[in-house]
């Protein structure tokens, strides 16, 4: 009853809240062209850990750094590298050397000019041991690093370095404000100052972070005027401002994004976007907890979690299962990997084999230690709750005693996850286009702020990731991206789920958004609203 009452009163409060927004109306007149002004509310669930580029590694971080940096390279909106800082680049003959001439004229935020200076600084800073950086493996090829002049980087690799020129992608930093401090602790990380497109305004904490647009950016100024991010840690309450015009911009859950458009015009004012990204979502096991170092364990869990029910029920479809750390329809993906069907009784049998046995309480237990762990992930992202609850009830079936734990993002991210304190995780991850994962893979990559953070370690795919990214012939890659497949699969370090849509809602008042293959944000500095229903009055400079 308690239940159904709060869900009458969040359906009360929505359609309060959208009967009250201003409505989208455009005049028989209407003339669409840009215009400069207003302003874009964009909205997440969590808190950035930071904004230094060197040390972030959540995507609520690179959702403001990718605003507020620029790297040498990018891709653009179908996926082809393309300059960014760099004018244009020459690979050698045997791809060890890469030469970069960099665009003249960039100026940081603070009005000094970009120079070459800045892309040796950064990259010293990702190899300084004392900077707590998760992306050091990715230089860590490189030779040596010369600036023979303002405009002019050298790399030299020692051997041929196959996503080279995509890793050249990272965020260049700022010598001149952040030499000589300590990278791990500088105000530079609160206070970011970079290249981009937008600039630093200022952030309250757990509230909101503010962007005004770069007037001096390369590429011109951005249309809109300024861009905040608001701190919202519930998905529910992000769709309730998302309806009452309160901000522009959201992540959708598949509910909602089916939802819109289909409550006779509840959500008139809202274009929604369905693409496919590069990200997957898993069960991670800490493999330093006893109970998940035995390999039949952590495959009797798969078995033991449903992940069709979890795509229909959760996801209502709008997935693809996946069965290891590749996506689906990638050069890199292996379709001869079953992965792992529901067979709870199969799951049963290995936990028994294992020496788990079920006592009078009906949970299992061996030399006297019960099965009992937590499921650590995200406050605010009701998808992973309730893949969560679908896995305690599922695995309580067997008799495994299974609790959740929901902890604010960047809380999660530092306090737990860096620390390694945590059973298991439901997590997501965001990858390059690359399919080289030797951050996420490789047994030296677990130290504090890395991403091999579960422990993993096998030699053979060590073996096999560090032959994958030296050589840049594409059978050799993929035959060893399949063995990677193929084996990690088989450890089960991680519960694979599924790669989702990516659903994305934008007010129609905000003009200029073009899908394509990259995406949506691709070309955000082209969004532009049309002078005659500008929403926010901001000054604009001239």
């Amino acid at each position: 009853m308690k239940k159904l009452l709060l869900f009458l009163l969040f359906i009360l409060a929505i359609l309060t809240a959208c009967n009250q927004r201003p409505k989208y109306v455009l005049k028989k007149d209407f003339v669409d062209r840009p215009a400069y002004g207003d302003m874009l509310v964009d909205s997440s669930i969590g808190e950035p850990a930071t904004l230094n580029p060197l040390l972030a590694s959540d995507s609520a971080s690179f959702d403001i750094i990718g605003l507020v940096f620029n790297g040498l390279v990018r891709y653009d909106k179908n996926l082809r590298l393309e300059g960014d800082l760099a004018k244009d680049w020459e690979v050698s003959a045997d791809s060890k050397i890469i030469t970069f001439h960099l665009k003249k004229g960039i100026l940081w935020h603070d009005g000094v000019e970009f120079t070459s200076a800045d892309v040796k600084f950064t990259y010293e800073k990702f190899m300084d041991p004392k900077v707590m950086t998760a992306y050091r493996s990715q230089f860590e090829l490189v030779q040596k690093l010369e600036a023979p002049d303002k405009y002019t980087v050298k790399v030299f690799y020692k051997e041929a370095f196959a996503p080279a020129l995509e890793t050249w992608g990272a965020a260049i930093v700022p010598e001149h404000i952040l030499k000589g401090q300590d990278i791990n602790k500088s105000p530079f990380n609160r206070a970011p100052v970079g290249t981009g497109p937008y600039k630093f305004k200022n952030w309250v904490t757990n509230q909101k972070i503010e962007l005004e647009s770069n007037k001096d950016y390369y590429e011109g100024e951005p249309y809109i005027k300024r861009y905040m991010y608001r701190i919202i840690p519930d998905q529910s309450v992000q769709f309730m401002n998302l309806q009452s015009g309160d901000i522009d911009m959201m992540t959708l859950s598949p509910d909602m994004y089916k939802n819109i458009g289909s409550n006779a015009g509840l959500n008139a004012d809202i274009n929604t976007y369905d693409y496919q990204e590069p990200r997957y979502t898993y069960i991670g096991y800490n493999m330093e907890n006893p109970l998940f170092k035995s390999k039949n364990v952590r495959q009797a869990l798969s078995y033991a979690i449903n992940r069709d029910d979890i795509i229909k029920d959760v996801l209502l479809g709008m997935a693809k299962p996946v069965t290891g750390p590749f996506i689906p329809g990638t050069w890199a993906y292996n379709t001869g990997v079953k992965g792992y069907d529901f067979k709870p009784e199969k799951a049963a049998a290995m936990l028994k084999n294992d020496g788990w046995v079920r006592n009078k309480d009906g949970f299992l237990y061996k030399d006297g230690r019960k099965f009992s762990f937590t499921i650590f992930t995200n406050q605010g992202n009701k998808e992973r709750e309730q893949i969560a609850t679908i896995v305690q009830q599922q695995l309580g079936k067997l008799g495994i005693e299974v609790n959740i734990r929901i902890l604010a993002w960047n809380i999660l991210l530092t306090q737990f996850i860096d620390k390694k304190k945590f059973d298991a995780l439901v997590m997501a991850w965001s990858l390059s286009r690359d399919p080289d994962c030797f951050e996420i893979w490789h047994s030296s990559k677990t130290k504090e702020g890395e991403f091999n953070f579960v422990g993993y370690s096998n030699g053979e795919v060590d073996a096999l990731l560090v032959k994958a990214r030296t050589t840049f012939d594409i059978k050799t890659r993929r035959a060893c991206y399949l063995k990677i497949h193929k084996i990690i699969a088989e450890d089960a370090p991680y519960t694979f789920l599924y790669t989702p849509d990516a659903l994305a809602a934008v007010h129609k008042r905000i003009h200029g958004v073009v899908p394509a293959p990259a995406g949506i944000g691709y070309n955000q500095i082209k969004w532009y609203v049309p002078s005659e229903i500008q929403k926010y009055k901001i000054s604009i400079e001239k």
